[in-house]
């Protein structure tokens, strides 16, 4: 079956959702409906160790009888199944208390124009294909260098889904898209010193994924990089966040401009609307309509239509991050953000990723970041990390078994630059982020 058949096939299905749930009484409802299906394979040392076919499907369900609200959900799509779902999610909402806040989005903000982002590329590789790139990839790595020791193995996963959203509105649409990724981990010995580090490339359409040589040589190099690391004592500096790393940092931001952290007032950002949070320089925004990206749609997870818009402007901030619900909490409208934000941009300054090392000129690269340690309430921000320590510009040496403190209040308003060396991996595009001081806390 074509995919516009097929789509048009679920559409009906949520169609008749949609109208069970009107005739079992809800005043409006909404329902979504995804079906999925892929390869995943996995090598280790030369030998298969995984061979993955994922196939699954799901429909939720959300009805209203006024102000009150029920959900439920499914796998099984069979006509009996639907209407039980149906009558669950309105036995739910029957006995749950009125909430003035819930309810479906505005209906002039649903989404009307549907442009394709081209977002469905299959890729037809099969097993035999898929097992003989990871096994190209992982010999990359494991021939790179004589000190690379081990291997965690390479990975190539190929998905494909369709996603059906409507409600009683009249809003009903549906979308294919594809994701493929290629992936390899290995291991690094130099005397006593043992390291790993990995690399992976990943898109909506495998044409445009790096090479599984370039992913087995990445994984390789940096894993070498990163032998005979070393702590540092505790200290002051300039820390440069790597493009990988950077997308983190604002990810922290989204979250505190987020209507559920709003709402309930536990953001280190609350009332920050319309002052400046960032240097003048920096502007972020959104790009919902890119072709082909990771963070594309037209419209969110309740069909509210999205748009191209500045979240951040000249370094103020002008604009929240709202579903419908926080929106109402907040006495204001949806910005087409049920789900999250859509490839999230930050402008990037002139400086490639050489001449930030040179901006930054003695302090640290952050290269990889563990643990959860912030505090979006405070800001607080204190996170273990490791990378590299860099003076007059050029790196001297891997460092690890530190932690990086600061408040992220300070960190936003302190960024000297942002690279272009952009991360097109995932649905935030930044460089690498230079922040100007933060504590270093080491041996």
């Amino acid at each position: 079956m074509q995919n516009q058949e097929h789509i048009n096939h679920l559409k009906n299905t949520v169609q008749d959702i949609l109208d069970e749930a009107v005739k079992q009484g809800a005043s409006a409802a909404e329902a979504g409906l995804s079906q999925e299906n892929g390869l995943s394979v996995a090598v280790r040392l030369g030998d298969v160790e995984t061979i993955e076919h994922h196939c699954s499907q799901g429909l939720g369900v959300t009805v209203y009888f006024g102000q009150r609200k029920g959900s439920a959900s499914t796998t099984d799509l069979s006509l009996a199944s639907i209407k039980e779902t149906v009558s669950a999610a309105c036995s739910i909402a029957r006995y749950t208390s009125e909430d003035e806040y819930s309810g479906l989005p505005e209906p002039e903000l649903l989404a009307t124009e549907f442009p394709d982002l081209e977002l469905n590329h299959p890729w037809n590789i099969g097993v035999d294909g898929a097992i003989a790139l990871a096994v190209e990839c992982e010999d990359a790595a494991r021939s790179y260098h004589a000190e690379i020791s081990n291997s965690e193995g390479a990975s190539v996963d190929s998905h494909q889904g369709i996603r059906v959203m409507g409600n009683s509105l009249g809003f009903l649409q549906g979308y294919a898209s594809t994701r493929h990724s290629l992936s390899c981990s290995v291991l690094a010995q130099r005397g006593d010193s043992m390291q790993r580090d990995y690399w992976y490339t990943v898109a909506r359409d495998a044409l445009n994924l790096e090479s599984a040589v370039d992913v087995g040589n990445k994984a390789a190099e940096r894993t070498l990089r990163r032998l005979q690391a070393r702590s540092l004592s505790t200290r002051q500096c300039p820390v440069l966040y790597c493009a990988e790393v950077a997308s983190g940092l604002l990810g922290s931001f989204i979250g505190a401009i987020s209507g559920g952290n709003l709402y309930r007032k536990s953001t280190f950002l609350l009332d920050a609307l319309d002052t400046q949070v960032f240097p003048e320089f920096v502007r972020i925004y959104e790009q919902p309509y890119l072709k082909g990206a990771l963070g594309s749609g037209a419209y969110d997870g309740e069909g509210v239509a999205t748009k191209t818009r500045d979240i951040v402007s000249d370094g103020f901030l002008c604009s929240y991050v709202l579903s419908s619900y926080s929106a109402r909490k907040l006495g204001l409208h949806s910005t087409g953000n049920a789900g999250g934000v859509h490839n999230l941009t930050i402008d990037p300054g002139a400086l490639d990723f050489q001449r930030m090392l040179k901006e930054l000129n003695t302090g640290l690269l952050i290269t990889e970041l563990m643990g959860q340690g912030v505090n979006i309430m405070t800001g607080d921000y204190s996170r273990g990390a490791a990378g590299f320590w860099v003076e007059n510009g050029e790196i001297q040496y891997p460092v690890e078994e530190i932690t990086i403190a600061g408040n992220l209040k300070d960190m936003l308003k302190n960024i000297v630059a942002v690279g272009n060396d952009i991360d097109y991996r995932g649905n935030v595009r930044t460089g690498s982020i230079l922040v100007e001081r933060m504590s270093i806390a080491g041996e």
